[in-house]
């Protein structure tokens, strides 16, 4: 009770800046935090799309040195090397097909066919040769 009569023996301009001052005090923090949390989801944001950025940068200045290397090298007289591990894979790669194939060829040829013993062959040049009978 006592401090409510203290302040209510201020005078009306006192009370009136005091409620402002509490009130701008209230406005500012409110402020500050929604600048701090703006703040956080940015940084968030910006570390996101810094580090896809690097490494799209990244991605390209590998490309761009792997192709000045090989300008310099071609201005310079010399052939590119070649790429063993391509040749040496294909050749790897050609070596088992021909592998399968061969084997499936000599599976194929192996296999006894009693069909082609049953066949009998007729002669039809001659228009009135006899039908040999069984």
């Amino acid at each position: 009770m006592f401090g409510t009569n203290l302040l209510d023996r201020r005078s009306r301009p006192e009370r009136i800046a005091d409620q402002a001052w509490q009130h701008l005090v209230s406005v500012v923090g409110s402020a500050g935090d929604s600048v701090r949390d703006t703040a956080r989801s940015a940084r968030r944001g910006g570390h996101r799309l810094g580090d896809e950025a690097g490494d799209l940068v990244g991605s390209a200045a590998d490309e761009a040195r792997r192709r000045a290397t090989l300008a310099f090298e071609a201005l310079a007289g010399r052939r590119p090397a070649l790429p063993w591990t391509l040749l040496i894979s294909a050749a790897l790669v050609g070596a088992a097909i021909g592998w399968a194939a061969g084997t499936a060829a000599r599976a194929a040829g192996s296999r006894e066919d009693t069909a082609v013993d049953d066949i009998e062959f007729v002669d039809v040049d001659r228009p009135n040769a006899p039908i040999p009978q069984d």
